[in-house]
């Protein structure tokens, strides 16, 4: 049985998970959009950033979210004068450390779903009078429905594994910043081997859930495909 802490670490670590998703949905789409779409000479340069934390140490990019979300960072600063507080060692400080490091496995399925669709549908929309926002809305999302479905449980699974990104932005506050991973990592510390089992098991299991569930509904997987 799991225990009350590691039920809240797991709790946490969903909520942190779904709204990371949801953000970068709202995010991801127009960016993805844009890069399938635009002959501009940045989008090299921008496609590069956007790929960034796939390559990038997540101490590396933790230590200069902490710095910009710092008291001495615009970010920082923004949020203090906002009457906000600082994001670092709070739940949005963890939001805003795992957009950017999920970025990636957002906006790469999307782009390449988006890109499958071709020229010919939305040319033909355009002959019917359909404005480019309503042939967004109405051919380009649901000819990459598969690539938002894909692009969603990535980055889903992707926040619910993150470790050194959220270690850096968040610390190790119970019921705070402490998720599932951070959780583990206390486990150990402390010599819990069995409670480190127990609940690496569940995430375990759970990642196996996930990319099988991912197989099972890639387009052509019931076609033997």
């Amino acid at each position: 049985m799991l225990t009350s802490d590691e039920l809240q670490a797991l709790w946490l670590t969903v909520r942190l998970a779904a709204v990371v998703t949801t953000i970068l949905l709202l995010i991801g789409t127009p960016i993805a959009w844009w890069l399938a779409r635009t002959r501009c000479r940045w989008k090299g340069p921008i496609a590069a950033i956007v790929a960034l934390p796939l390559v990038l140490p997540p101490s590396v990019l933790g230590f200069y979210l902490l710095l910009v979300m710092g008291p001495h960072g615009p970010i920082g600063q923004l949020t203090e004068a906002l009457g906000l507080g600082r994001l670092p060692f709070t739940f949005w400080g963890l939001v805003v450390a795992s957009v950017f490091y999920s970025l990636p496995f957002m906006v790469q399925p999307l782009q390449t779903a988006f890109e499958s669709i071709g020229e010919r549908p939305l040319e033909v929309a355009a002959t019917l009078r359909a404005s480019p926002l309503d042939a967004f809305f109405t051919v380009a999302v649901p000819l990459a429905l598969p690539g938002f479905l894909t692009a969603s449980v990535l980055t889903f699974a992707h926040t619910v594994g993150e470790f050194g990104v959220v270690l850096m932005i968040g610390g190790n506050l119970p019921g705070v910043t402490r998720v599932a991973s951070v959780q583990i990592y206390d486990h150990v510390e402390a010599f819990e081997y069995a409670s480190a089992h127990r609940l690496s098991a569940v995430m375990l299991v759970f990642a196996f859930l996930v990319l099988l569930a991912l197989y099972a509904w890639r387009p052509g997987a019931r076609k033997g495909a």
